[in-house]
């Protein structure tokens, strides 16, 4: 069923009510690929993980297997660009799939679902709160001035589809197999940089209708996200 928006009034509305999380999100981002032959079983933990609450789960599927014989339906290279520079500030010598980051600041593979639970434990425990983000009715995001460490950080907007979606790969390494999907991102803007004082940040206009919308504050280059907003959607 098409999901939509409410509109960014009701949104600001519903916050100022308290109707948000009390607790910061939890971003836990899963690199995958459909040429990917252990990304299976990962993406069926991974898409489980949707609907705890206080979990955001964003699904990348990258493009460096596509020389294996399949070209992945939901890759872009900004997926692994953002994907390697996670894994330069780890101190990894490679990017892989499957693999899973924790709010930034902490990765395991994706075969490992006990680890996983451990870094979401981890998170909610130790992320305060990041600093005030307010949608407006004029299809903008104001960022609250709070304390910002030297540099500023980025702000990323992320748009996924909520479905769970099928492929049926019919060539390469997974040839024959259906790998299954939830919450692919189809959109990654970085907005601007954010270094401590009030800003307000333009929304680009969403590429495909039914998408849901993630703000992140991230330190810069792969850093530890400090900050992150869903937006409210109905059926």
């Amino acid at each position: 069923m098409k999901r939509a928006l409410l509109a960014p009034w009701l949104f600001a509305a519903v916050l100022a009510a308290g109707a948000a999380p009390a607790r910061p999100l939890v971003v836990v981002e899963l690199y995958t690929a459909q040429g990917c032959g252990s990304c299976g079983k990962a993406n069926s933990f991974v898409a489980g993980l949707a609907d705890h609450p206080g979990v955001t789960v964003l699904t990348f599927n990258v493009d460096y297997w596509d020389y294996l014989g399949w070209k992945d339906t939901f890759a872009q290279p900004e997926f692994a660009d953002r994907q390697r520079a996670y894994d330069k500030r780890f101190g990894l010598r490679d990017v892989y799939t499957p693999q899973v980051i924790v709010d930034g600041a902490a990765q395991a593979s994706g075969d490992n679902p006990g680890e996983i639970d451990s870094l979401i434990h981890a998170a909610r425990r130790t992320r305060e709160a990041g600093p005030e983000m307010t949608p407006r009715a004029d299809g903008t995001i104001a960022i609250a001035a709070a304390r910002a460490p030297r540099g500023g950080d980025e702000i990323w907007l992320i748009r996924y589809d909520p479905r769970t979606q099928s492929v049926a790969v019919k060539d390469g390494e997974t040839k024959g197999q259906t790998m299954a999907h939830r919450n692919v991102v189809r959109q990654l803007v970085e907005l601007g940089k954010w270094t401590g004082r009030r800003r307000v940040f333009h929304l680009p206009a969403a590429k495909e209708e039914g998408l849901e919308t993630l703000i992140v504050l991230q330190a810069p280059d792969g850093g530890k996200i400090v900050g992150a907003l869903r937006q409210i959607s109905k059926p």
